[in-house]
């Protein structure tokens, strides 16, 4: 299981990145915090695998955070999911070792690509004899990819039948958007199992995924069979 905290100020966004992590397997969110200061702080305590990092987050920006991080000589994989998209602020994160970055509002394939690449990259570390060979090391390296061969089969472990039911209701339902809770009780299945089934659809673009902020609680994800383009 790989460990994640969470750095947003925004209660919304951080629900959303929240449900995002703990529904792709394999990974949980220990701790959400409001900005970079809460974060240090149980960081001289605890570690973590992940940070999912906002730049604009109250006390100290992005920036700040991740040089007093490493002061610390604590190098978590880091994943800016932000608003800014300033050049220099790229640039400058970029510099400071952040794998990915992903600017707000995202779909949950977006970020489930950017969670399977670090598990990707520690399958590659963990497998990874005494010495490593160009190639291993260039999979590695940001820019250059994993290959598709260690790509994870999305279809695995999932039933055609189930699939086909799902896939027919949505269609029956055009242009319109459920949770998958709401699929889940029309089609008698449960949650957990329509939430796999609704990822994996997503990955393949047969749907798409929006996130609704008008529920007035928690933030819901909501998926239509609606055409992307």
């Amino acid at each position: 299981m790989y460990h994640v905290i969470i750095v947003e100020d925004d209660p919304m966004v951080a629900s959303i990145n929240r449900q995002y992590v703990d529904v792709t397997k394999g990974f949980h969110t220990d701790k959400v915090f409001k900005n970079g200061i809460e974060a240090l702080d149980y960081l001289k305590e605890n570690s973590a695998d992940m940070i999912i990092l906002d730049f604009y987050t109250p006390l100290m920006n992005g920036d700040e955070f991740i040089d007093r991080l490493h002061s610390m000589g604590q190098t978590p994989y880091i994943i800016m999911v932000t608003s800014a998209t300033d050049t220099d602020i790229v640039r400058s994160l970029l510099r400071r070792g952040v794998m990915d970055y992903l600017i707000k509002p995202f779909e949950y394939s977006r970020f489930r690509e950017a969670l399977e690449r670090y598990h990707q990259r520690q399958l590659l570390m963990e497998n990874a004899s005494e010495s490593m060979s160009q190639s291993a090391i260039d999979r590695l390296v940001p820019g250059r990819g994993v290959s598709d061969e260690n790509a994870p089969q999305l279809s695995k472990g999932l039933n055609e039948c189930t699939l086909k039911k799902i896939r027919e209701f949505l269609k029956d339902h055009p242009n319109s958007y459920y949770t998958s809770e709401q699929v889940a009780e029309q089609l008698s299945l449960s949650r957990i199992t329509i939430r796999r089934y609704m990822n994996y659809m997503v990955d393949k673009q047969e749907i798409v995924s929006t996130i609704d902020y008008k529920t007035g609680g928690r933030p819901s994800i909501l998926y239509s069979f609606r055409s992307i383009n």
